[in-house]
This record gives structure tokens, sequence and C-alpha cells, in this order.
């Protein structure tokens, strides 16, 4: 079994490997910038330094985060670059939107970052580890970025609605609302509450609500991420009963049913809304189960809320872009890019629906 495990392992970034050269020879060239904005919301995944300055236990502004990006520890929670600074280039940006913590002046004209880590869709969740900010605080925030905007172009409703209705939107939440609230029954009472399935509707309601105030707000092309096998990821699987795989066939299952109703979701607002291009990324469709290979690359944090997290100042693993892991929740840049690949040029029809994120710009 683990010889098996290890050969798919190499096989599978045997195929990454051939997909990043194909990304960078047959994709755009880089300074062909496809929209003139890109706005991101999200979580850890996407964080790019919005918790710095949070009273939280989720901010990784230290080593050995961000040993091999350009600026160092910045508050992204992998050793270089995330999925969203890696879509940013796909698209031709010249340079990563700044966290909304840090934007100013013109340069928002270009798109802002209002993912913060243990955010969720519900504003309860991730609170256990401190202040977060949750989906609602960041439609707020972006509220407050559509006012400096329209600052910016004088007032003219019809160029900035116009400039809005062109910009890049990804939107990736729920994985928080499993870790860091229905999966922890001491700090939360949802899994009392309610079935796997009555929660994965609960929150699709949510969301629901949530999506369509974006939409509101100018947005068109929208992106919307489902998650990942959460129940394979490290510091599930070494806390929590596994399969032979090294993961946790319950906390995948209850994923599922969230996936499951996620892309109806996406269709229903797509009828609903005129001139609406949200668009499904099936995270799961191209996320292996990387249960077996699930070591960090840090060494982690064992106690206390900011378990799972890099332990400050260690220096990390040394063949980084082997390992699909950096901490106990986190992808390395390896598996950033694997995300970003695969949702920005679909590799299959189940990769995206109804568009890959490409498609979604040149609408």
């Amino acid at each position: 079994m683990a010889l098996a495990a290890k050969l798919w392992f190499l096989l599978v970034l045997t195929w990454f490997h051939q997909t990043r050269k194909y990304l960078v020879y047959a994709g755009p060239a880089p300074l062909c910038q496809q929209v003139p904005c890109y706005f991101v919301f999200g979580d850890s995944l996407a964080d790019n330094g919005n918790n710095n300055d949070l009273n939280t236990e989720a901010k990784v502004n230290y080593p050995p985060y961000g040993a091999d990006f350009r600026d160092g520890p910045t508050g992204r929670f992998t050793n270089g670059r995330n999925f969203a600074d890696i879509i940013g280039e796909f698209l031709g940006l010249k340079d990563y939107v700044p966290p909304f913590a840090a934007s100013e002046g013109k340069d928002i004209l270009s798109g802002v970052n209002y993912a913060s880590g243990g955010s969720g869709i519900f504003p309860e969740t991730g609170r256990n580890l401190g202040e977060v900010i949750s989906f609602d605080k960041q439609l707020v925030n972006h509220n407050t970025t559509l006012s400096r905007i329209n600052a910016t172009l004088k007032g003219n409703n019809k160029k900035v609605a116009d400039h809005l209705n062109k910009c890049i939107y990804i939107v990736g939440f729920g994985s928080n609302d499993y870790i860091n609230n229905f999966l922890m029954p001491d700090s939360y009472p949802d899994s009392s509450k309610y079935t796997p399935d009555q929660y994965a509707q609960i929150l699709i309601n949510k969301y629901s609500t949530q999506l369509t105030a974006l939409y509101n707000s100018g947005a068109r092309k929208i992106a919307v991420y489902g998650l990942g096998p959460i129940g394979c990821i490290p510091q599930e699987s070494r806390t929590n009963k596994r399969n032979l795989l090294g993961c946790v066939d319950s906390i995948n299952k209850a994923v599922e049913q969230f996936n499951s109703k996620l892309k109806p979701l996406v269709d229903d607002l797509n009828k609903k809304n005129a001139g609406a291009h949200f668009t499904f990324i099936n995270v799961a469709n191209f996320s292996p189960d990387f249960g077996v290979l699930n070591k960090p690359c840090c060494k982690i944090s064992e106690a206390g809320q900011g378990a799972g997290q890099c332990v400050p100042n260690l220096p990390p693993c040394p063949f980084r872009s082997f390992r699909p892991f950096f901490d106990g929740f986190h992808p390395t840049e390896t598996g950033h890019f694997l995300l970003a690949g695969r949702s920005y040029i679909a590799k299959t029809p189940q990769d995206a629906s109804p568009y890959d994120i490409r498609h979604l710009a040149s609408i």
C-alpha cells in the first residue's frame, strides 16, 4: 500500500510539472492583462496579510512562512505564493493585489484582497482563534473600497459600474465552517443541532445571500470555490480516526454534502441575476488524496489555539516543491499552483462549471 501510494504520488508530481509547463508556455503573456481588476474573498488559503494586526492565533507573519516568497513572511499561510497570487499572475496583473488592511490610493482600481485566515461563511466561525474577518465583514470592507473607487472616478456611476463588471472576483469559504466550527463540538453547538446534510444546507442558504450581495455591489464575473478533502489535511488526520489512506472518512463525507449543494447554488444564481457569470470551481475534482503523504513541511505546534501552524523561526523541510502540505492545514506553493492552474485552465469539464477562470475573464 505504501509503495503504491508513493508511486502514485510521483505520477501526480510528473503530471503537475507538465501542467505547469503548459500553463507557462500556452497561457497569456505575463504583460497581457486580461481584466482591469481582481478582487479576492476568502480564508487562509488566500489571505495575504489581512490578519497581521488582528488579535488572533490565525496569523503567520513570521518565519518559516514566506521562506520562498520574494518579500519573506507577509501573512501568507504558505512558503511562497498562494493560489490567489498565482491566478493574478495568470490574469496578467502587474503585481499582487494588496490586502485590504494596506490598500490605498489609485491602486485599489486594480483590486483588493479581503481574505482572512480562520474566517468563514458564518460570522461566528473562527472566533475560537480570536479576531477574524468573516465573509459578511469582508463584504462591508468591499463596500468601503467601492466608495473609494467612486471617489477616485469622481462619482461617475456608469464608469464605476463598467469597471467593476469587467473584474474577476474569486470567493472561497467553507473550510473553516467545518474545521473551526462544526468539527469543534466543545466550542460550537452546531454539530449537536444539525446533521451534516442540514448543516451544509444552512451554510448554502447563508452563502446564497452573501453571493447575491456581492452581485448587487456590481460583481459579475465570480468564481466560487468548492472544498477539498478536509479529512486528509495533516491536522485532521493526526487527531481523528483515519482510514488506510490516512484520511478521515466522516469529515470528507460531511464536506461532500456542502460541495453537492454548491454547484446547484451557482446555477441558480446565474438564472436569477441578469448578466451574472458565476462559475463553480470543483476543487474536490483536482485535489488528490494526499492522506498517505500528509506530513507537514515545518515543525507544527502541538497544542493550543495555534495548533497545526508552524512553530516560529524553525527551518522548514528542504524539498518543499515536492511536498503537498506546508503546515498542518495549508498547502505548499506547489499545492497552491495546482489549485490555481486547474481553476484557471480546467483539465476536464468537471473542474469548472460552466467555465474556468480563463474563459470567465474573456466574457
